[in-house]
């Protein structure tokens, strides 16, 4: 499989079609999708998520309906 760059809009609305939600790892700056079920996770706004993304160079890959976040 490989993965391909997606657009931030592209990656937001595959989160929202499969129930993820934006959420940043308590005590660091690290960022991820999540269903919201995680203790270890506090929810963000969709904003905040793409700011994080570009202050740390990340974007969001895609493939086969999996997303991961990478360097872009």
């Amino acid at each position: 499989m490989v993965m391909q760059k997606i657009t931030f809009e592209r990656a937001k609305t595959i989160a929202m079609n499969k129930g993820l939600k934006p959420g940043k790892v308590k005590g660091t700056d690290g960022i991820q999708f999540t269903k919201g079920m995680n203790d270890r996770l506090t929810l963000i706004g969709w904003d905040e998520f793409e700011a994080a993304l570009k202050k740390r160079g990340l974007a969001v890959y895609e493939s086969g309906g999996w997303m991961k976040i990478m360097k872009a």
